[in-house]
């Protein structure tokens, strides 16, 4: 596969959110607008591409009856440090989406990728499977995320441009899980007019 293709495949052919059913939690819980779905994507990027290098780099060196717990520490460890960076430089970001940036640790995406694709490839490879897969998750909870604030609030990344309320349920979890099925009909029947 090309490299071009090893990003490409990340956000359409693999995208995690609406053909992999990857990483419902943060996809859920994170889109209740625009710019709280970017910043949940943008995060979980940075986390993907870093352990993806990371494992890519000691993948030899690490026994299989370990390599699991192995990634598990590894992930954390981008974890924590995107955590105190964004309590240090973005604290608004962090109160926002401060619960979930932990579960960034058991994200399926994150520990999907170390095992299926970073431990059995090179840095490069993995650094750009990170990167299409971390583009993929973004766009898609940044979608969500449009979609949500317009239909619940009028608004698109906190600006309102339709007077009124929106309606609610969209803010809410049942609004979620709406536009997320329709999303994913959508996305699917696109790939397989491909």
């Amino acid at each position: 596969m090309s490299k071009f293709g090893l990003i490409t495949k990340g956000i359409i052919k693999e995208n995690p959110t609406f053909v992999l059913v990857l990483g419902m939690c943060p996809t859920l819980a994170t889109t209740t607008s625009a710019l709280n779905g970017l910043e949940m994507g943008l995060a979980t990027m940075f986390v993907l591409i870093l352990s993806n290098i990371f494992i890519s780099l000691i993948s030899p060196l690490v026994p299989d009856k370990v390599h699991i717990p192995v990634y598990i520490v590894v992930i954390a460890t981008f974890v924590t440090a995107l955590q105190l960076l964004m309590q240090a430089f973005v604290p608004e970001v962090y109160s926002t989406l401060g619960l979930f940036i932990p579960l960034i640790v058991v994200n399926c995406i994150v520990l999907g990728r170390a095992e299926a694709f970073a431990n059995k490839n090179s840095v490069l490879d993995s650094t750009l499977d990170g990167i299409g897969i971390g583009i993929g998750f973004t766009l898609s909870l940044m979608v969500i995320g449009i979609i949500r604030e317009i239909l619940g609030s009028g608004s698109v990344f906190g600006c309102k441009f339709i007077p009124g309320d929106g309606i609610l349920a969209f803010i809410m979890a049942p609004g979620a899980f709406m536009v997320l099925g329709y999303l994913m009909v959508l996305f699917n029947k696109f790939l397989k007019k491909q």
